[in-house]
């Protein structure tokens, strides 16, 4: 799997696999022209071959959507035409926090930090993503 944390102007990309439940950073796209980013995730999609994708989405800290929900939701919808791919949305509140306070506990200085904070941030946002649908399962059984 691949997932996404869309911003206006980096998209952070995950890459992870369901057999280990296990999500890793992967890299962040730095292109506000939506030619440029498609092109680079059209070659992530080659490279990985993922089976479906995870797009954070946005809410509120009470769970509202706001103003970016609706951009993200359009976003998954192009990536859903464009590669024909199942795209699941995942709740992404305060992961880019989370993201910025490991990469601090982990020794990043501000700059190189910022560097990964996107990528680490769907890292994130694919593991919650994997953990809920663990739970999910195991309560089923």
């Amino acid at each position: 799997m691949l997932a996404f944390d869309f911003g206006e102007k980096r998209i952070g990309v995950a890459v992870g696999d369901w057999q280990l439940l296990q999500a890793h950073p992967l890299t962040t796209i730095e292109a506000e022209a939506s030619a440029a980013r498609f092109a680079a995730i059209a070659a992530l999609i080659a490279e990985w071959q993922p089976v479906s994708l995870v797009v954070g989405q946005p809410l509120s800290l009470d769970g509202t959507p706001h103003a970016m929900t609706a951009r993200c939701v359009r976003f998954a919808n192009q990536l859903r035409g464009r590669f024909s791919l199942v795209v699941e949305h995942a709740d992404e509140r305060l992961t880019s926090v989370d993201a910025a306070a490991r990469l601090r506990s982990a020794g990043h200085g501000a700059r190189q930090a910022r560097r990964h904070l996107d990528a680490v941030a769907a890292q994130l946002i694919l593991q919650d993503h994997f953990n809920a649908t663990a739970e999910r399962a195991h309560a089923a059984c």
